[in-house]
């Protein structure tokens, strides 16, 4: 198997030396994360694309790395191909007419061809001959060069002949790596994970910060979001995930602020210790998910109050983009499904918040609170790779299983994409698909006298929701999880 792979169109408009850079960064990045899947996998550059081959054609890892490519920054589109030599222009038209005779049948066609380096033909000797041959010998219906049912494109490099197959559109972006560090603020929510994979997309390697207010259920929310970011659009790089305790300026901003300042107060905290624990992993950025005028905070007058206390670059990515088109980036890249179960966690409410904050009136407020309460919170931060955050929050015993007891019912509560994929079916057991996001809140709705036993591909999101449920008061709860 083997794919041609095309370059985001900013990377080749760089100077030579960028270019070749960003490539060996983006080479490096496929193959670390094609590796895992199978070792003998190759990924080659040149000056206009990347390749990736396979030792041999298998169906389930086609679809493995075609789902990989489309993840990885720094890629415009990828197409799977056969590769050739060829020494004359008359065996290209038999080379091609060989791997097209099946599928033209019938049907309008047209030949693009794309060459470069020395030969005895140019691009337009070599579309009139392949057409030539492809009409004589593959009974289509009739050439058509604005809109054909199938299009026949061919890349001739040297005496290297490249068969395009199917294309898909990739990430587009740079290559993780290729630009700085920055820690993205990540509450849960639509806004905050697609400021993350827009970060992600422009090639910064993008740590994870949560100001945990709502407690375990929160924070597991969270880090099944930042595990997802990570793992489908980041994985080639090991990112940081940290989290402060911030119930206790929550309490102190309750008591000691009046209401409509309140969530201006706890953002300038927000960034104050954002911006001191930037500066001890030498990260010069932080990215946010705010948009202008969204909700009360997000006035430029009051972001420009909160920004005061941040000592490094504050980046929105999504200051002028409307929430509708935000929830369509969010469903498309798998988050907005589990940003719609979890709620707003904030603790400071106010019927009528200020839009307008005023300087003197913030300084005076700030100047009542504990003047040790943000480096307590500091010291208190948790802070681990994101490879192991869905791992490192079970605590609490769950009743796990390899063989269901008879009568029990297996809640699927995989992402709704992984069960299209992998169905699950459990001799002689009713299996129900109820998403990890959901499960909190719909469990309630099935019957409790009946045995329940929640099942993922890794045995982890499974264990914790379990946990969940335990320590909600059920009892009839347990993971199954195959030997």
């Amino acid at each position: 198997m083997q794919f041609v792979i095309k370059l985001f169109p900013e990377i080749i408009v760089k100077s030579p030396g960028v270019r070749r850079h960003q490539t060996k960064i983006l080479q490096d990045n496929i193959r670390r994360i094609l590796k895992p899947l199978d070792t003998r996998i190759k990924v080659r550059a040149d000056w206009e694309k990347l390749e990736v081959e396979a030792a041999e054609y298998n169906q389930a890892l086609r679809l493995q790395i075609i789902e990989k490519l489309s993840c990885i920054p720094g890629i415009a589109k990828f197409s799977e191909t056969e590769t050739h030599r060829f020494d004359s222009l008359e065996q290209i038209c038999d080379l091609v007419v060989q791997s097209f005779s099946d599928r033209l049948a019938g049907k309008t066609y047209g030949v693009r061809v794309r060459r470069s380096g020395k030969q005895s033909f140019n691009s337009m000797d070599a579309e009139r001959a392949v057409g030539s041959a492809l009409m004589l010998q593959a009974n289509p219906a009739a050439v058509d060069l604005n809109n054909p049912e199938i299009w026949v494109e061919l890349e001739i490099r040297e005496d290297r002949l490249f068969i395009l197959g199917e294309t898909w559109s990739g990430l587009g972006g740079f290559p993780i790596g290729s630009q700085d560090k920055v820690i993205s603020l990540i509450s849960g929510g639509f806004d905050s994970s697609v400021s993350s994979f827009q970060s992600i997309r422009r090639g910064m390697l993008t740590h994870f910060m949560f100001f945990n207010i709502g407690g375990r259920a929160h924070e597991i929310a969270v880090r099944q979001m930042v595990y997802h970011l990570w793992s489908n659009y980041s994985s080639s790089h090991t990112c940081r995930y940290i989290s402060l305790p911030f119930e206790e300026i929550v309490a102190e901003i309750s008591k000691k602020a009046p209401a409509n300042y309140a969530t201006v107060l706890l953002k300038r905290y927000m960034m104050r210790c954002a911006s001191k624990i930037a500066a001890m992993h030498d990260i010069d950025g932080i990215a946010t998910g705010e948009s202008v005028g969204q909700v009360s905070s997000q006035t430029l007058a009051n972001l420009r109050i909160i920004d005061e206390h941040a000592d490094c670059l504050v980046m929105r990515p999504l200051i002028n983009m409307d929430k509708g088109d935000i929830i369509d980036i969010a469903r498309r890249i798998g988050t907005a499904s589990m940003a719609e179960k979890n709620p707003e966690y904030c603790g400071l409410q106010a019927e009528r918040p200020t839009t307008k904050a005023r300087r003197h009136k913030v300084e005076e407020f700030e100047a009542f609170f504990d003047p040790e309460i943000e480096e307590r919170v500091i010291a208190k931060a948790v802070q681990m790779p994101v490879s192991r955050i869905i791992e490192d929050i079970s605590t609490i015993p769950v009743d796990l299983v390899s063989v269901p007891p008879a009568g029990a019912i297996i809640l699927d509560v995989r992402h709704p994409d992984e069960c299209l994929d992998n169905e699950l079916v459990i001799k002689n057991h009713s299996v129900v698909a109820m998403p990890f996001f959901e499960i909190q809140n719909r469990f309630s709705e099935l019957p409790q006298d009946q045995s329940y036993f929640l099942y993922c591909d890794r045995g982890i999101i499974s264990r914790l929701h379990a946990e969940l449920l335990l320590e909600a008061g059920c009892q009839n709860i347990g993971v199954y999880k195959p030997s």
